[in-house]
């Protein structure tokens, strides 16, 4: 695992610099800014999951109750709670 690594990373670390060289910056800053690009927007990641997580807290405290409800409407018309049953059998 670790020598498919070393290969990806000094590539990486050489595209920095010859990209580097090519526009006369100076490497140092090249790598810092090529690692916060590669970093990605983790705290916007993290809020969108955790407002996601608190929405469907929401709307489930408030269904749940309705959902119930409606749940037990439709059993109870289906098997005719009072055991009569319909079948007829006589």
């Amino acid at each position: 695992m670790g020598r498919r690594f070393a290969p990806a990373m000094t590539a990486r670390w050489l595209t920095t610099r010859w990209l580097a060289w090519r526009a006369g910056v100076d490497a140092r800053s090249a790598d810092a800014a090529g690692h916060d690009r590669d970093r990605g927007d983790v705290p916007g990641w993290v809020m969108i999951t955790v407002m996601t997580a608190a929405l469907v807290v929401a709307i489930a405290t408030l269904a749940t109750p309705a959902l119930q409800n409606l749940f037990t409407s439709a059993i109870n018309s289906v098997s005719g709670v009072g055991g009569g049953g319909g079948g007829g059998g006589n």
